[in-house]
């Protein structure tokens, strides 16, 4: 089950009784709806840029949920590879040490992101060269895709290219 359905079926069970339904709450006031829905911000970030609230209420997540944990560890292990890692060698072995790990942990949308990894590593590993991205190239790419769409196509290559250098160089 959903982890926040879990709330929901339990209404359902007490009205199917006809009892009052009263929510656990948590040591830090939260129900688990409420845990969960503030606990999403949490684990965008890293650990380290956690305040004192988002600390204990990790704490209680991690434990009610141990699979959430598993996978903001993964997260993690891989920002901090990004981070650290200071040589192409390095990275290649962090990066297969990481991917054991997605297959052990068995999580489908971790696969999905290490099976991209495995196909595209070579192109990946070239950031730790000079720690630069494609980032501007697909920038101007978006660019250009704009530029052709509020012209809705283009029908002259050569003019188009013309118009491009011009606007763009």
């Amino acid at each position: 089950m959903i982890p926040i359905d879990l709330e929901n079926e339990e209404i359902k069970q007490a009205r199917a009784f006809k009892k009052g339904y009263q929510p656990r709450i948590f040591t830090n006031g939260d129900t688990r709806k409420q845990l969960l829905a503030r606990s999403r911000y949490l684990l965008y970030k890293a650990p380290s840029k956690w305040t004192e609230n988002q600390y204990q209420r990790s704490k209680i997540l991690f434990n009610e949920y141990p699979d959430i944990k598993i996978a903001h560890n993964l997260t993690q292990e891989l920002r901090t590879l990004f981070n650290t890692a200071s040589s192409i060698k390095i990275a290649y072995t962090k990066l297969a040490h990481w991917y054991n790990q997605v297959e052990k942990s068995g999580f489908k949308a971790f696969n999905t992101i290490a099976n991209t990894i495995h196909i595209n590593y070579k192109s990946i590993l070239n950031y730790f060269i000079n720690r630069s991205t494609n980032a501007s190239a697909e920038s101007f790419n978006a660019k250009i895709k704009a530029f052709r769409t509020q012209f809705r196509g283009v029908k002259n290559i050569e003019f188009f290219l013309f118009r491009l250098t011009t606007i763009f160089a």
